[in-house]
């Protein structure tokens, strides 16, 4: 028997107990929960020492409470693409009532993804890839930010600061999306993009080493990108260590603890915002409209969504503003500076 049998038998049988106490003990006997009325997974690329993805894990435990479904979350524990693509593949055969996956490679993961649809089971795609692909992958929308968008949108930033070169610190340079941040940025401020990127790995210890030893051998170097908390962090240590905090001018995507004291104390100029709550809450919310009202409509399921009162509250009280599109859903790019720094910190690795 596969899991998802025995838990709905589990919860079969638990009615049916609860049932008959309520009989037995008339209306003292302690109300009955509800069963989910769907079973959803959320797949994702990032390996377990990426903490960021905490914020959409509980975003989609948030989704399940207000829409009364329940979404599993699954994930290579190292990072690795071809795990993720055996992950999907296994999603396809548990048959569940709605899949949620990013596109880390679109290449790899295409043939696995394609087998969700191939079964008629809803798919709503989130992070990393791009609208076209999730059209092409006959996902219902995308939920994200485009990262060419935002990396331009930062190097606009900087050009106006007169800034000309940069480092751009890619912590997950075998994710083919990660680099769209780093051209969108490199074309903004005129830079050479090959000569602009570093392969910086994911131990902190091995990105504090190469970040420091990329600007001793490249000392004009104006600016830092990094492209997460995984080589954000380091290269605050690196530029602390260096001497040259607060004097290079340096942003970065994404958002932890120690990136809020870097934007706090001067050393990091903002952090862009993908606002990844609702890269966890809204493909959630999108799977159960999907299941209660019949429709794959776009159109229809976001005008169902914006109408909805307990999504609405959870907006208001994280601070969260989407963007709707026809076909998609921008969570991204905001930008988090020292004016707004303390509503954003507030929940801070928690659902901001």
């Amino acid at each position: 028997m596969r899991l998802c049998n025995r838990k709905a038998a589990l919860r079969t049988f638990a009615v049916t107990l609860s049932s008959a106490l309520s009989f037995a003990f008339g209306p003292f006997a302690v109300p009955t929960a509800h069963a989910a009325e769907a079973n959803f997974v959320l797949i994702s690329h990032a390996p377990d020492s990426d903490s960021w993805w905490n914020t959409i894990k509980n975003a989609t435990q948030q989704a399940d409470e207000d829409f009364n479904v329940k979404t599993d979350y699954r994930n290579p524990p190292n990072g690795d693409i071809a795990e993720m693509a055996r992950l999907v593949e296994q999603a396809a055969a548990r048959n569940y009532d709605g899949v949620i996956t990013t596109i880390a490679d679109y290449d790899v993961l295409k043939n696995s993804i394609e087998k969700v649809t191939q079964k008629k089971i809803p798919l709503v795609t989130i992070n990393s890839g791009t609208e076209e692909q999730s059209e092409q992958l006959k996902a219902i929308m995308h939920v994200g930010q485009p990262e060419y968008a935002a990396g331009k949108a930062a190097g606009e930033k900087a050009k106006a600061a007169g800034i000309k070169s940069f480092l751009c610190v890619n912590h997950y340079a075998t994710n083919p999306a990660s680099f769209e941040r780093c051209r969108g940025f490199a074309e903004a401020i005129g830079a050479d993009l090959k000569r602009s990127v570093l392969d910086s790995g994911q131990d902190p210890t091995g990105v504090q080493a190469k970040v420091s030893a990329y600007l001793r051998n490249h000392p004009q170097t104006q600016a830092v990108l990094t492209l997460g908390p995984l080589s954000a962090e380091p290269t605050i240590s690196a530029l602390k260590q260096m001497g040259m905090a607060g004097k290079i001018w340096f942003a970065t995507f994404d958002f932890s603890n120690e990136i809020a004291k870097g934007i706090e104390d001067g050393t990091i100029r903002f952090a862009i915002d993908q606002q990844p709550y609702l890269q966890g809450y809204i493909p959630v919310a999108v799977l159960a409209i999907v299941k209660k009202e019949h429709t794959t409509d776009p159109a229809k399921i976001e005008k169902i969504l914006q109408a909805n009162p307990k999504f609405q509250q959870r907006l208001k009280e994280y601070g969260l503003q989407p963007v709707y599109e026809p076909k998609t859903i921008r969570s991204g790019p905001g930008f988090i500076t020292k004016a707004n720094l303390d509503k954003v910190e507030k929940y801070a690795g928690q659902y901001r």
